[in-house]
């Protein structure tokens, strides 16, 4: 099966895998998706023998079907290496009657290391298929881990350079020493004086910006972009939850065709999204529990049918799902509308002019696979606390929001089918949030690096590579911007 690619705002957009990856984002503003979801073509028993490289080939050449499988195994195997502090790639444990899928284990600690460690040579091998000779320049907003993420797998790849912004004040300071001390000299880093959402914001309007655009042609580059909203983010996401699902088969833990729920501590919503599709190319899933902090906007869209962005932003211990505004969701918006790109576009335009919108009765019936909830800082704290006391388990302050919401579900349903929990992050990228939990009412000394000694101590889990290589690391990206001076930075950069 050949899969096209269409945006969300516009169905008369058809282009191939590789030319979406390029590509980032669609000039019409919208999300590129497929325009059919290929079925999983093997079975649960044949995925449960394969590695997590071969459940990624056997998934990825469904969605990016103009790759060849060479291809696909050159960036396949130059991404999953040993880079990764485990040969399982994504481990599956098993603490107090759950499972949770480290997705924590490559370069930078955090889940986003899944997909953006083979963005890179997905996107310079589809420059090479589409005889692209300009220079490629990802521009990206994060929340805290994909930014890190990106630059290091994007640091000195030939023919591109890497932009990313941050909010100064809105990461932990692991991620932010994690990206201001980044080498490369294709890599620039930005804190901006905002939140995730304007930084976000402020990328999406370069894209869009028709006039830059022409100027980059005429300096020989091209935007592209390492978000979630590149749907050369979403494919390799969608390979764990299929790998997590083989694991539960092959360790007998399910039969094959038994479903199971995820679990999903989310912000921008391309995470469980990714599940989603997991589902519809045929994985037996139940239930997609969307797990979300005090920015609760996901949960109440979900309760309500409602998406309201105009609300405070709440700075909480879990970063990176500070998010109000979730891109990502503009693909489920399309796909529960019908693949409805005239009505996704309004809803969107919608939130661009009022920063809300509500989808119709129908719409909502196609939600029915999602449970929403969220979780408090005291929630997050106390659930952290009791894994590690009751179980010797320790996870961080997202996959706490996940594994809270899950107890909840639990008891609002009763559902015991096996829950597979997305864990996230590593729980030393938030070293002083983790302690405080672990020890309630304790003042702690020292920066978070020092503190990372102090969890490995208490826990018996090493300090990672990642972690402690920041102790010598120099600092080398020290700007900071308004958020409304991001494009005059970008041009800067770029000497246009």
């Amino acid at each position: 099966m050949d899969v096209v690619y269409t945006s969300t705002r516009d169905k008369s957009v058809r282009i191939s895998a590789s030319q979406a990856i390029l590509k980032g984002l669609s000039d019409d503003g919208g999300l590129f998706v497929p325009t059919a979801l290929p079925r999983l073509d093997r079975t649960p028993e044949e995925f449960a023998t394969m590695d997590y490289r071969g459940v990624a080939l056997e998934v990825m050449k469904l969605l990016l079907s103009d790759f060849t499988e060479e291809e696909l195994r050159s960036c396949i195997d130059k991404a999953y290496d040993e880079k990764f502090d485990t040969d399982e790639i994504a481990p599956l444990s098993e603490a107090k009657g759950r499972y949770f899928l480290e997705l924590y284990h490559g370069k930078t600690i955090a889940f986003k290391d899944m997909a953006l460690s083979i963005l890179p040579h997905l996107m310079i091998t589809a420059a090479r298929k589409n005889h692209v000779t300009s220079e490629i320049v990802i521009l990206t907003a994060t929340s805290g881990d994909t930014g890190k993420a990106a630059l290091a797998g994007f640091a000195d790849v030939h023919g591109t350079k890497i932009i990313v912004f941050y909010p100064k004040n809105g990461v932990s300071p692991i991620q932010e020493r994690q990206m201001v001390t980044q080498k490369g000299d294709n890599t620039f880093v930005f804190g901006i004086r905002g939140n995730f959402d304007d930084a976000q914001s402020g990328v999406k309007k370069i894209f869009s910006d028709k006039a830059l655009a022409g100027a980059m042609k005429a300096a020989g580059c091209q935007f592209s972009s390492a978000n979630s909203i590149n749907i050369g983010r979403l494919v390799p996401q969608i390979v764990y939850y299929v790998y997590a699902y083989s694991r539960l088969v092959a360790n007998g833990r399910i039969k094959a065709g038994d479903k199971v729920n995820f679990v999903v501590p989310t912000g921008n919503f391309g995470n469980i999204l990714a599940a989603f599709y997991a589902k519809q190319m045929g994985l037996p899933v139940n239930r997609l529990v969307c797990a979300s902090n005090s920015n609760k906007v996901l949960c109440d869209f979900f309760h309500t049918g409602e998406y309201d962005r105009n609300r405070e932003f709440i700075l909480t211990t879990s970063p990176s799902m500070d998010i109000l505004i979730s891109s990502n969701l503009e693909r489920l918006i399309y796909w529960i509308s019908g693949e409805d790109a005239t009505r996704t576009k309004a809803f969107m335009d919608q939130l661009a002019t009022s920063g809300k919108y509500a989808i119709t009765p129908d719409m909502r019936e196609r939600l029915a696979d999602f449970y929403g909830n969220y979780a408090t800082e005291e929630e997050d704290a106390a659930e952290i606390r009791r894994l590690f006391d009751d179980a010797g388990y320790l996870i961080d302050t997202h996959t706490a929001v996940a594994s809270a919401v899950y107890d909840k579900y639990v008891k609002e349903t009763g559902d015991s089918t096996p829950s597979v929990i997305a864990s996230t992050a590593s729980p030393f990228k938030f070293t002083r949030s983790v302690l405080q939990a672990i020890r309630p009412g304790e003042e702690l000394s020292g920066d978070d690096l020092d503190l990372a000694d102090e969890l490995s101590k208490i826990s018996g889990v090493p300090v990672p590579k990642a972690v402690s290589e920041l102790r010598s690391a120099a600092v080398r990206h020290t700007s900071v911007v308004d958020a409304d001076r991001m494009e005059e930075a970008v041009e800067k950069t770029l000497g246009l």
